[in-house]
């Protein structure tokens, strides 16, 4: 913001006592704010920037060295405290959540840099070098131009690659890297992107087909410079990786598995609970909450099981479901086609439950071949409102023997509609938001929404078979086993092996899937918690209004109110929720005579 304009804005406000007045300034200044921050933002992020029209930024990656993390700390400090120049007080309703939204991840992000979680830029399924291999799907291709920029981006990688490994290196010697016991495999992730010919990597795909307006000599010219600097610069790089990956990296890995035991564990743990569930949750107290829900559900678990006419004990019917091919596609596409028909099973119920539906469409589409074997079964894949393609909803179709079908309809109301599709895609439409919310993914809020997307099917006309019910039940255990398994293993000294053991004698997910999910937990400490704690509250939330409302709950303006507010911490929600319910209440008070 211009230091003059600030200074007319503050002069203003202290001289007014109108609170119309003070408030229309403060919201200017507030807005003003958030437009630094976005500028600022984008400044730190040059493939979004460039994405995003800004020339200056483009043919280049983001700087990840140290001292670049040190003047982004010192740059967050100074937003924050021009962000805490503002009374909250004199805010609107609407703003007040902007502010605290804000403020949480300006300070979120100097403990990201206080704790140095730069220097450990992968975990058990990702990593920086899958980064740079998805470039080509930041850009249109239109001009000459566009494919130069690209080239130029291309150049960057090994800098970009040095700067991570540096880090890497600087982690190893404190203690602060992914458990070695995940890492079984890892170097596949690096290995299939090393290729003898250039035009069969990656990058050289938006060298493959041009615009019609670029000469065929410019063609030409730019597959040729391209497959140079793949089989010059890129590969080499990738190459390079994979040595100090194996030869460094994992003989040096952690051999522990708790978040605890990095070095100020503890108040990490604590940090990233605080950062993925928005609670003041103790590990003791989540633990405690899981290992309730874990015996509920596994009480309706068993229940489903007697209603099949199965004879055997739990653990003879998970054998069952685990190897008998009835619950397995046999090929790619009958498990896209089963998900496909279940996401449009799923719209054609959307009016009943929502009042507001989003206009941006999702498609059903497989994991990409070179992440599938060390990736999740499903995901959502989102879009900008203003992208060439849809949404897009990932089926895993690698190794299907592991891809039960029971699991299925429970993957996809999660993942598609009325899970993350919707949620997300009504978010960015939310344009009288500033552009910071309207791009904000809080993991309680949407992971919880998530779940509890997959229970509302029960009213939407899924699971009608047992085996797809016990389906959706094994899901909710998976998730409640997370609290338990999660805080087992990161401060309670569990074991990887215990974890294991525990969650798939609880849960229907396939061995496969089990080890996945746990490598998961342990090199992403925290985020897997967000998920059951955010639907509990959801679900709290929808009894306390069905309660508090009774014949005249409408299941549509929930629905509507949860997500009114793009992705929010929990406590706003249940601010927002129990302000929908004195509207309501309102509202039927001044209709009756």
């Amino acid at each position: 913001m211009n230091i003059t304009k600030k200074l007319i804005i503050s002069g203003a406000l202290l001289a007014s006592s109108v609170s119309a007045v003070a408030g229309e300034d403060y919201s200017q200044w507030l807005n003003e704010f958030f437009e630094d921050v976005q500028e600022y933002r984008m400044s730190q992020n040059p493939v979004w920037a460039a994405r995003q029209g800004d020339e200056s930024a483009k043919g280049k990656l983001r700087d990840v060295s140290p001292q670049a993390y040190q003047r982004r700390k010192a740059k967050l400090l100074e937003l924050i405290n021009e962000l805490e120049s503002i009374k909250r007080e004199n805010l609107l309703a609407d703003e007040q959540i902007s502010y605290d939204m804000m403020m949480t991840q300006l300070k979120q992000d100097v403990a990201e840099i206080d704790f140095k979680t730069y220097e450990m830029p992968l975990t058990s399924e990702y990593g920086f070098h899958a980064q740079t291999t998805n470039l080509a799907n930041s850009f249109r291709f239109r001009t000459t131009q566009d494919y130069r920029d690209y080239l130029e981006l291309l150049k960057a990688i090994p800098t970009f690659f040095e700067q991570n490994v540096s880090n890497m290196r600087a982690g190893m010697k404190r203690g602060f890297t992914v458990t070695k016991a995940v890492l079984d495999g890892y170097s596949d992730s690096i290995k299939v992107y090393i290729k003898d010919d250039a035009t069969e990597t990656v990058w050289y795909r938006p060298l493959k087909s041009f615009p019609e307006t670029i000469s065929k000599e410019d063609q030409e010219a730019l597959q040729k410079e391209a497959a140079d600097i793949i089989s010059a610069t890129v590969v080499p790089q990738y190459q390079a990786y994979l040595t100090f990956f194996e030869k460094e990296y994992l003989p040096a890995a952690k051999e522990t598995i708790a978040a605890t035991d990095y070095p100020d564990g503890e108040a990490f743990y604590q940090n990233q609970i605080k950062l993925y569930t928005t609670l003041d949750l103790t590990p003791d107290e989540i633990h405690e909450i899981g290992l309730s829900e874990v015996a509920r559900i596994r009480k309706e678990m068993e229940q489903v099981i007697e209603a099949t006419g199965f004879e055997g004990s739990f653990e003879e019917f998970l054998h069952f479901l685990r190897t008998d091919e009835q619950f397995y596609a046999k090929t790619p596409e009958e498990l896209l086609k089963e998900a496909a028909y279940m996401s449009k099973k799923m719209d054609h119920q959307l009016p009943k439950f929502f009042g507001k539906l989003p206009r941006q469409p999702y498609g059903v589409v497989p994991v990409p071949a070179e992440i599938a074997p060390k990736y999740t079964t499903g995901r959502y894949s989102g879009a900008p409102i203003d992208s060439t393609r849809a949404g897009e909803y990932w089926v895993n179709t690698y190794a299907l023997e592991k891809r039960p079908l029971y699991n299925l309809e429970a993957l996809t109301l999660h993942e598609a509609v009325p899970g993350h599709h919707l949620q997300t895609a009504l978010a960015q439409e939310l344009t009288h938001l500033p552009k910071f919310r309207q791009n904000t993914y809080i993991s309680a809020f949407g992971e919880g929404w998530g779940l509890y997307s997959e229970k509302l099917g029960l009213e939407a006309g899924f699971y009608k078979d047992p085996y797809s019910n016990f389906g959706r039940l094994t899901y909710e255990m998976w998730r409640a086993m997370r609290l338990v398994v999660d805080t087992g293993m990161h401060a309670k000294g569990w074991s990887r092996e215990k974890a294991i053991d525990m969650m798939a004698s609880n849960t229907a997910l396939s061995t496969h899937n089990v080890r996945t999910e746990i490598d998961r937990y342990i090199s992403w400490p925290a985020q897997a918690l967000s998920y059951k704690l955010g639907e509990l509250k959801i679900l709290e939330l929808r009894e306390k209004a069905e309660q508090e409302l009774g014949e005249h709950f409408d299941i549509r303006k929930f629905h509507d109110a949860v997500l009114a507010n793009g992705s929010i911490p929990l406590s706003v929600l249940e601010d927002q929720i129990n302000q929908f319910i004195e509207e309501e209440k309102s509202a039927l008070q001044e209709k009756s005579p």
